[in-house]
């Protein structure tokens, strides 16, 4: 058993690296000895721009943060934050952090430095709000699954008896328009009743290698026809390097084109559409036996008129809508299908006004363990 100093150094870094936190160590002079891959993800900083440098001198604008780091190694204890602190990363995006700073003595008891643990409570938050979404899905499913043969059936009868009566009234052609209205309502119910069954109906994804940038193509080659006349214009932000993802083809169509219609409906005439992939910075997704792993970003950006905070806590309870003739049933299906392939949707407003729909998706090329996403 290898038990020398360097092969335990080896194995504490390895400790570190495999925690989800972002753990940062410093020497006595505030200068960077250790920063874990979750750091990274959190800061958005490079090893190489922090390693073996100030740490004051890389977090200049996080007074907070500095403030504990520097009253540990001045006064050699441990403090935490009381309250959420927000961090700004490189990229000028805010996350909200809770921080706990400790010394590290040496054996004599003499302090070499400070550690850092920064616990990043944005991904706890959205992922709870997802969570809360997945336990509505449920409820839906259970009610449609009850409601659907006590609904359909008497249906039926009502759109054949409509229809019969049309062909009675064959001479009163002034009577038509009602029963063409009663067969036009039943078979909205119907389509609605089937959108609620495709919730209820569980499907295991196919699973194949999908190019994300080629599927985009074609969905926006479809959509571009049906704006044509309201002079939308759509605009392209591809990163060709994003390798082939795997999930379900028909699935993740369904997703994009409901969401790039959604899009089109806010978006004023004579506006543009953005569609916009990459790799995420923001959250990775774990599995046992291996380093945290990026997820892939589409996101769509429409000019509409933005989402309200109020509205966004309601656009994925099932039946709710701001459209006329909606049913309120499109973004749960959405929701569903970025769920079971383990990744999150979120809406964000976008500063100069219209919404950013950011889908994430995990970056794996074959079947693959249930990651935890983090």
């Amino acid at each position: 058993m290898n038990t020398s100093p360097q092969h335990f150094h080896q194995e504490y870094a390895l400790i570190l690296e495999s925690i989800d936190d972002a753990v940062i160590a410093i020497d006595q002079q505030g200068i960077v000895i250790f920063f874990n891959s979750a750091a990274h993800h959190l800061t958005g900083l490079a090893e190489k721009q922090t390693l073996y440098k100030s740490f004051f001198e890389c977090f200049p604008q996080q007074k907070t943060l500095c403030y504990l780091v520097s009253t540990t190694l001045d006064e050699g204890r441990s403090i935490s934050s009381h309250e959420t602190v927000i961090l700004k990363t490189s990229s000028r995006q805010q996350r909200q952090v809770s921080i706990t700073v400790s010394p590290i003595f040496s054996a004599s008891d003499q302090q070499q430095g400070a550690v850092i643990v920064l616990h990043d409570l944005t991904r706890v938050q959205s992922f709870e709000g997802a969570g809360r979404h997945a336990d509505q899905l449920t409820m839906i499913k259970t009610m449609a699954a009850g409601l659907a043969h006590e609904i359909k059936n008497p249906l039926g009868g009502i759109k054949g008896s409509a229809q019969l009566l049309q062909m009675e009234l064959e001479e009163n052609p002034e009577l038509h328009e009602y029963t063409q209205l009663i067969v036009r309502e039943a078979e909205r119910i119907n389509r609605i009743i089937e959108e609620l069954l495709d919730l209820s109906r569980p499907r295991k994804a196919q699973l194949e290698s999908i190019n994300i940038g080629q599927l985009l193509n074609k969905i926006v080659t479809l959509q571009k026809t049906t704006v044509l006349d309201r002079g939308i214009r759509f605009k392209w932000q591809l990163d060709p390097s994003i390798p082939d993802i795997s999930g379900d083809r028909d699935l993740l169509t369904s997703l994009f084109l409901n969401l790039i219609k959604n899009g089109c409906e806010a978006t004023p005439d004579q506006s543009e559409i953005l569609v916009q992939t990459g790799i995420d910075t923001e959250y990775h997704i774990s599995l046992p036996g291996s380093r945290p792993m990026s997820m892939v970003q589409i996101s769509i950006y429409d000019q509409g008129a933005g989402i309200s905070a109020s509205e966004r806590e309601k656009i994925f309870h099932p039946f709710y809508t701001t459209r006329t003739g909606g049913n309120g049933l499109g973004l749960p299906v959405c929701q569903k299908i970025v769920s079971d392939h383990e990744g999150l949707l979120q809406f964000i407003d976008r500063p100069e006004g219209g919404t950013q729909v950011k889908v994430l998706l995990p970056l794996f090329t074959q079947e693959r363990p249930k990651p935890q996403v983090s």
